[in-house]
């Protein structure tokens, strides 16, 4: 697999450390968003979706809607940004310092024709959906799917009617995007995924950090 893009989601709220910036705390001494991006180097284009801050140079930023509307509506946003033509695109939390590019490697080389993606399982056989590789297409409809589905159930209000026209992705209740609050796994109900387990050398590279603890943790192996 040569060509393809990454899309970064950073806009959690990071409740479990007190609603700072995640993304840009440390590992190793670099913020884990960078860590991230430095990992799909190759990527283009390179898009951070999340609340707006320094990336390195080329790094396409833009934010989910509405703002901490979650992980669905962040890949929304981040394909939204995506080159016409793009094949295929890495979908990746920002809080995963200890992945690498031959991480990513292993998942582009694990997209086979028979699925519509792939990503990384734990050792308790649980997918790390946010540590994987999807192809542009399926994951697009997924989306319009699901956002079709939410606001079939989320009738638009008196003052801002859903039209036949307007974008399943932007209709429902008063306007607002049905894809927030959306869990991940009813996005991907319905792709053929392809799960795979770690075997290469080091720390497992969907590990995420979402309390101190998981930061500290995150430092040992970084060392």
């Amino acid at each position: 697999m040569d060509a393809y893009a990454a899309v970064v989601l950073a806009g959690g709220a990071a409740r479990r450390m007190g609603g700072v910036d995640k993304p840009g705390r440390t590992v190793g001494g670099r913020p884990m968003r960078d860590r991230v991006l430095a990992a799909v180097a190759d990527a283009a284009p390179r898009i951070v979706v999340g609340p707006p801050g320094p990336v390195p140079a080329g790094v396409r930023v833009t934010r989910e809607e509405p703002p901490g509307g979650g992980p669905v509506a962040a890949a929304a946003a981040g394909l939204a940004l995506l080159d016409p033509g793009t094949p295929v695109v890495a979908l990746l939390a920002a809080d995963l310092p200890l992945l690498t590019r031959a991480a990513v490697g292993g998942l582009l080389d694990g997209l086979d024709a028979d699925h519509d993606g792939v990503c990384y399982v734990d050792h308790d056989g649980k997918r790390q959906t946010l540590c994987g590789v999807w192809r542009v297409a399926p994951l697009r409809a997924a989306l319009d799917r699901l956002a079709t589905e939410r606001a079939a159930t989320e009738p638009a209000t008196a003052t801002e009617p859903a039209t036949a026209t307007e974008p399943a992705t932007r209709a429902g209740r008063g306007g607002a995007a049905p894809l927030a609050g959306a869990p991940i796994r009813a996005l991907l109900a319905g792709l053929r995924v392809r799960e795979v387990p770690w075997t290469g050398a080091g720390p497992p590279p969907w590990f995420d950090c979402d309390t101190d603890e998981d930061v500290r943790r995150a430092e040992e192996w970084a060392r």
